[in-house]
């Protein structure tokens, strides 16, 4: 079976991705799948910065805005979806462009990853859980460090759910989550990438672009937002989702208003580096240094001609 060419829009949180992904489903006739672990989830629009209908310019989007927050998702179950979503746009003749900035998502699609599920301990992960409770993230990233060092550097002890799953993979199978990754590529790609890579050559620009970016997301209403969902108790997803988790205090009335907000600045900054440190590993990115164009059309220009050398489209 012929490969699939598939067209790649990386990058950190606030660099451009999304009006990329648009210019460039817009010339090629292409529809995009969104690679952003919180974009799938409902109510929470401002928090995750799903692009507006406007925003969209008619073209499609896939696997933005159908789950529930407190619905649990795995990264199976967004390889089998983002898989069906291609499926269809390549069936009525358009091209794929995947676009966000969620790496184990990316790479786990376009490199075809298995995941074998039957390791699922429901019993083994409660415990993990309440072990957090009781003791905290930093500690059950420890335990993880301690047994898989490689993994534990790649993961945020705040992602506990990820931290929860290499605890649980070693425990059921014995082996290293990076070692169990390895086996699961056994089976090549359906795809042909072409993957382009956002950054800047300026760190504080994109730093400037973040600050920039929450502040217009509290003048859209990121506060009411963000407190119908602790109002509502949808914790399961969305107390990892950097905007939310930093407004719990005030919520609380432990901590103002500004300093929270002044939090949620530092934390998408410090994940916008853990993005790119993510991504830099990947030597296959074409990378574009968004700083260095005057506009977007600019940036898309670069980018279809670096396209055209690697496919025909």
């Amino acid at each position: 079976m012929a490969k699939q060419p598939i067209i790649v829009v990386l990058g950190p949180t606030a660099s451009g991705k999304t009006a990329l992904a648009i210019e460039l489903a817009k010339h090629y006739n292409g529809e995009v799948i969104s690679a952003d672990s919180m974009q799938i989830y409902k109510g929470m629009d401002i928090l995750t910065a799903k692009p507006t209908a406007s925003e969209m310019q008619g073209v499609n989007h896939h696997l933005i805005d159908f789950l529930e927050p407190e619905t649990n998702f795995s990264v199976a179950d967004y390889v089998r979806l983002a898989n069906d979503a291609v499926d269809d746009i390549v069936s009525r003749g358009k091209h794929v462009i995947l676009a966000g900035g969620t790496g184990l998502y990316i790479n786990s699609l376009i490199d075809n990853i298995k995941f074998d599920e039957t390791t699922g301990d429901k019993e083994f992960r409660e415990r993990l859980f309440a072990l957090v409770k009781e003791k905290g993230n930093h500690y059950l990233w420890k335990k993880l460090y301690e047994v898989d060092e490689s993994s534990a550097l790649t993961i945020h002890e705040n992602n506990v759910p990820r931290v929860v799953r290499a605890l649980e993979v070693f425990e059921k199978t014995g082996e290293k989550l990076s070692e169990h990754k390895k086996s699961s590529r056994l089976e090549e790609s359906r795809f042909i990438p072409v993957i382009i890579g956002l950054t800047f050559s300026d760190r504080q620009l994109l730093y400037d672009r973040i600050n920039k970016r929450v502040d217009a997301m509290i003048a859209d209403g990121l506060i009411d937002e963000a407190e119908e969902i602790y109002i509502n108790k949808k914790l399961n997803t969305a107390h990892q989702a950097i905007g939310y988790k930093e407004l719990i205090p005030y919520f609380c009335g432990q901590a103002s208003l500004e300093d929270c907000i002044d939090k949620i600045k530092m934390e998408t900054r410090r994940y916008a580096k853990r993005q790119l440190t993510w991504f830099r590993r990947d030597e296959r990115i074409f990378w574009i240094e968004v700083d260095k164009y005057k506009n977007i059309e600019e940036i898309s220009e670069k980018v279809k001609k670096h396209i055209a050398k690697c496919i025909n489209l």
